[in-house]
């Protein structure tokens, strides 16, 4: 029998729980399909950028994680080098520290208390996809029984499934790309001289690397970081076992001195691909995170570009499933694939940049890079692009240049934007001197706020991007805001 839902995400990381609780927030019919029985202990992702804790912020979440968590206010590179994060145009003007199955665990309850159904420990078998809609058959893990199977009738389906994404394998859709690193070490150490600063911290010779990440967790004979390794001279099949010497080794040598490791916790070896899918919807089936694009995991975007892509996503999935034009599904692919080909392109220089092995190279590397870290506004723009904050989106023609930026940092009477966004649909932001009386909100406009600074009134859409800008009393033609939100919901 088949269970009829309006969507079904396949996979339950941090994409996936994004978009399925972002949907079951807006009333939507949302289950969750996810091969493993729990969330996985040993994730790799350990920093949360800014632009991620406005959207966790948007949802309740941020304070909560931030409490539990350690906090950077950059990242170490080479030789001085320094990617500042103090001066962001955000609240949060540092990178969050925590595992990634924090983040997941909080995500999962956000998406269980909206209202999404989560199967854990099922795996996907087949999607066929028609006119109407899709039918999913699935299973118990590990179990070829038939009479286990389990099949769903969805609209849509998002496939979050990750980078061997079962779902992208299902529809088609090439993967198309390469590998570029082998053999990097994932640990939990326990360091009695880390960082003096507790920051983020880089350390490179010609032959490896070596990363560290402040967890905060001190004990009496240390405190515990996630590292990340990398040897030129052992590059071994990721099966290949890891010793403790292996990680002690790089980790002394890529820093120039000994840090003082007391203890060695779970480790893994694993390589990375720079991969993307050519278009990130086929049919009723889209894919989000690294399902549809991964990277090397230099600048720690590899998560936060996931949730960015849900939070983009279920918005427009729930405005179609409420009558506005399929059409608008297409923006998806229009606004997140430039994003995630930019994100494999960045984090792919930066990673080129540390595995530099000639001398000459390196020492202009480190010169340079710390001139350039030190001009203030290259500073601001590296430092929130990698931090999320100064990505935008295309502006429609015709439209204010305004339209596609970020409103999250706009000044409000009302408080934060994040703080009214706890609340699903478009939020009209009103010039200051506007004082005539509030439109009466809708299914769509749910919340209205007025600026403490000048400057023009704002259609902001549900994931914080400005979808229009103007006068609030215009009303003409396309000039006015009703117009901009119908073009985004259908609404009249």
């Amino acid at each position: 029998m088949d269970r009829n839902v309006d969507v079904v995400v396949v996979g339950g990381g941090p994409a996936g729980m994004t978009v399925a609780g972002d949907l079951a927030r807006l009333g939507r019919s949302v289950a969750v399909v996810e091969k493993w029985p729990t969330i996985n202990p040993s994730s790799r992702a350990f920093a949360t950028m800014a632009r991620t804790l406005e959207l966790l912020d948007a949802r309740g979440m941020a304070d909560q994680l931030l409490a539990t968590s350690t906090t950077t206010p950059g990242i170490n590179l080479f030789k001085g080098a320094k990617l500042d994060l103090t001066h962001l145009r955000s609240r949060y003007r540092f990178a969050m520290i925590t595992a990634q199955t924090n983040v997941d665990q909080a995500l999962e309850l956000y998406a269980k208390d909206q209202g999404a159904d989560i199967h854990r420990g099922i795996a996907l078998v087949d999607l066929v996809q028609d006119d109407a809609g899709v039918t999913l058959t699935a299973r118990p893990k590990d179990d070829d029984n038939p009479s286990s199977t389990m099949t769903w009738r969805a609209k849509y389906v998002v496939g979050a499934d990750g980078a061997h994404s079962t779902v992208r394998d299902l529809v088609g859709m090439d993967f198309p790309g390469k590998s570029v690193l082998s053999s990097v070490v994932l640990a939990d150490v326990k360091l009695t001289a880390g960082p003096h600063d507790g920051g983020l911290t880089l350390g490179d010779t010609p032959r490896e690397f070596g990363f560290f990440a402040p967890y905060g967790k001190e004990e009496s004979d240390g405190a515990w970081y996630r590292s990340m390794t990398w040897d030129r001279q052992r590059q071994v099949p990721d099966s290949d076992p890891v010793g403790e010497a292996e990680i002690v080794d790089s980790l002394n040598r890529a820093m120039g001195r000994d840090v003082g490791v007391v203890d060695v916790g779970w480790h893994s070896r694993f390589h990375c691909d720079e991969r993307q899918v050519r278009d990130y919807r086929s049919g009723r089936v889209f894919l989000v995170g690294d399902a549809a694009h991964v990277h090397s995991p230099m600048g720690a975007q590899g998560m936060n570009t996931g949730i960015q892509d849900g939070v983009n996503l279920a918005w427009k999935l729930g405005a179609v499933l409420a009558g506005a034009d399929d059409s608008i599904l297409d923006t998806y692919h229009r606004e997140r694939h430039p994003i995630g080909k930019q994100v494999v392109r960045r984090s792919g220089l930066m990673m080129r940049a540390v595995t530099l092995h000639p001398r000459l190279a390196r020492f202009m590397r480190d010169r340079l890079a710390a001139h350039i870290l030190s001009i203030p506004k290259v500073r601001d723009l590296v430092a929130g692009s990698f931090a999320g904050t100064e990505l935008r989106y295309p502006s429609p023609d015709g439209q204010s240049d305004l339209a596609g930026t970020r409103a999250t940092e706009v000044p409000l009477h009302e408080g934060r934007l994040t703080e009214l966004q706890r609340l699903p649909g478009f939020v009209l932001i009103r010039e200051r001197a506007n004082t005539s009386t509030m439109q009466k909100p809708g299914p769509d406009l749910l919340v209205q706020a007025q600026r403490k600074d000048d400057g023009p009134a704002l259609l902001v859409r549900p994931d914080g991007y400005v979808a229009w800008a103007g006068s609030s009393t215009s009303r003409s033609g396309d000039e006015g805001w009703p117009a901009a939100l119908s073009r985004w919901t259908g609404a009249r």
